[in-house]
């Protein structure tokens, strides 16, 4: 693909700051788009913004996800900076790991509240202005838990499984607006998830070295996945030309969940 074909264009990322999130955040500074990257971590914010500066425009801003009132002013904020937002890459994600029986309503409420809610309300704020504008995407980061569902997570499974509803629905709802107002020529507004399997990143650098050996015999390409690999397919779905494909759920697994 075309590496300069998001020229002009304004990504938001959530949780940019490492990991999946800021080989998302590079790949887009590399096609040409200028990359806002919120994140809680404000050291790893300054971080992320050193690192990746020389490859573009790039900005970091704290953001807590699960209060709706500091998203709507953190996305007003970032529009009257930026002029626009072209692409939302809902990829903040957290985890509370404890079986059914042991959980608490703190762990269900803080995961379901980051994962799902916060990707909502982002969603919600940035459509308005996409659909003003007949253009965008949005891009949500699930992950094969959410279709496979795993033992102690719960409320992780649940918070990405979630995202496909979410997805789905907001695909639609999209389309009609955009139909409705005489805007569905061009690029348009798509909305797709993209699940990752188990990548190599530092959410698993504390994983005995034993239990990777076990992932990898059961993921049938023989190895866990790379940042990068993610952060191709996201890169795909926010370009012109993917703009025929919406509310669609691509799986990134090294084929464990076919």
């Amino acid at each position: 693909m075309n590496q300069i074909d998001l020229e002009g264009r304004v990504a938001v990322v959530t949780g940019g700051a490492q990991g999946i999130g800021q080989a998302i955040g590079e790949r887009l500074l590399k096609s040409g788009a200028r990359v806002v990257i919120w994140d809680i971590d404000a050291a790893l914010l300054d971080a992320a913004v050193a690192t990746l500066s020389p490859l573009g425009a790039v900005s970091g801003h704290v953001l807590e996800l699960t209060d709706d009132a500091a998203v709507a002013a953190a996305t007003a904020a970032a529009l009257d900076r930026e002029g626009r937002i072209d692409i939302l890459v809902n990829n903040a994600g957290i985890t509370a790991d404890r079986s059914v029986l042991k959980m608490s309503d703190d762990d269900w409420r803080r995961v379901i509240d980051v994962n799902l809610s916060g990707a909502f309300y982002l969603s919600q704020a940035a459509l308005i202005h996409m659909l003003e504008r007949g253009s965008g995407r949005i891009v949500m980061i699930s992950s094969v838990i959410g279709e496979m569902g795993n033992i102690g997570q719960v409320n992780y499974a649940s918070s990405k499984a979630g995202l496909f509803g979410l997805t789905k629905t907001l695909a639609r709802e999209a389309a009609m607006q955009l139909q409705r107002a005489g805007k569905n020529e061009g690029i348009g507004v798509t909305v797709n998830t993209v699940t990752p399997g188990f990548i190599e990143t530092e959410m698993l650098s504390s994983v005995p070295q034993k239990v990777l050996d076990g992932i990898r015999a059961r993921v049938p390409l023989g190895r866990l996945g790379q940042p990068e690999e993610i952060a191709r397919v996201v890169h795909f779905l926010a370009a012109d030309a993917s703009s025929y494909i919406t509310g669609q759920v691509w799986g990134v697994n090294g084929g464990l969940d076919m």
